[in-house]
């Protein structure tokens, strides 16, 4: 069964050399948004950071995962990973958490 993780990315680094690096991360999330592991993401507001929704069989696989992103490797920021079971969603977020999660 899928659990639901909250990744949150904290800049350590100025804009800029976040912004040089945008490409690679964007990369990053679309190839695990292709494979049904990302379900959201975004900038913090403001912008001192980001916020990935994922989901994943255990904590290993998300930071194994997290590994591969440039903002991780190049230490662009640091993450905390949380995990969480969802007790209660829209109707909508569990019909897509149901048919991802199976």
């Amino acid at each position: 069964m899928s659990q639901l993780f909250i990744i949150e990315l904290n800049y350590t680094v100025p804009l800029e050399q976040i912004d040089a690096h945008m490409g690679e991360h964007m990369r990053f999330l679309k190839k695990y948004y292709a494979k049904n592991i990302f379900l959201a993401s975004g900038r913090k507001v403001p912008r001192t950071g980001g916020i990935i929704l994922a989901l994943g069989s255990d904590l290993k696989t998300i930071e194994q995962i997290i590994s591969e992103d440039p903002f991780f490797n190049k230490k662009l920021a640091q993450f905390k990973i949380t995990e969480f079971q969802a007790s209660q969603t829209h109707p909508t977020m569990k019909i897509l958490l149901d048919g991802l999660g199976s």
